[in-house]
């Protein structure tokens, strides 16, 4: 069976979707995944009114539970209670494994901020974890040179600006797995903490950084 192709969805926005909106519009697509941009939420309740027939058009279907209409926008005045405190829930979206959201630069302006996403922060903990319980018992060195292998290979996707927290959050997670996974493997007790930061000393693990300068884009005023 052929695979349906999803650059049916550019060509279809560009023809016919965005000569007959109102306003600015956009769509960023990798593979089978997309977001679509409006800048005027009548022409954004418009698209996704029409977008699953669309996609049926070609035996395509929207998954229901990611596909979702957001005000995706700086906070408001309005938004904010009488004592000034931002809402318990704004607007993000989740796009290619990263959580967007709306924050303040160092020089207060309104940026578009990304940090890794809560379900693929627990995905890529909860494979790391099967791995060290399957593969305790061989050499600590083995163990160390394929986790820090993993631990680059994360920082290599999510390590962007604005997301130091999350990759350290990560390594640290991974720093606890391995002690307790060591633990599993004898019989005298749990490796503490002590003993575990003298085994560090030859088998760190990389630290988190910075690997790809992306730029967030300043909202306009």
């Amino acid at each position: 069976m052929e695979t349906p192709r999803m650059d049916v969805l550019d060509e279809w926005f560009e023809k016919e979707v965005r000569p007959r909106l109102k306003g600015e519009a956009f769509v960023i697509r990798y593979a089978d995944d997309f977001v679509i941009g409006a800048a005027r939420e009548d022409d954004a309740r418009r698209i996704m009114e029409v977008l699953p027939k669309r996609m049926s058009k070609y035996g395509l279907t929207v998954h229901p539970e990611k596909t979702r209409l957001v005000r995706f926008q700086p906070l408001q005045a309005d938004d904010f209670d009488t004592e000034g405190r931002e809402p318990p829930d704004p607007k993000t979206f989740d796009f290619l494994g990263f959580t967007h959201y709306w924050g303040r630069s160092r020089q207060g302006a309104w940026v578009v901020k990304r940090k890794t996403a809560e379900s693929r922060l627990k995905r890529a903990l909860s494979a790391l974890t099967e791995w060290c319980r399957k593969n305790r018992h061989l050499p600590i060195k083995e163990q160390h040179q394929k986790l820090v292998q993993k631990l680059r290979g994360h920082y290599g996707y999510y390590g962007i600006i604005g997301n130091f927290f999350s990759l350290q959050e990560f390594r640290e997670e991974v720093r606890r797995i391995w002690r307790r996974k060591l633990s599993r493997r004898r019989r005298d007790g749990d490796v503490t903490w002590a003993e575990f930061l003298r085994l560090e000393k030859h088998y760190s693990l990389p630290r988190a950084r910075v690997v790809h300068g992306l730029r967030s884009s300043v909202a306009k005023s």
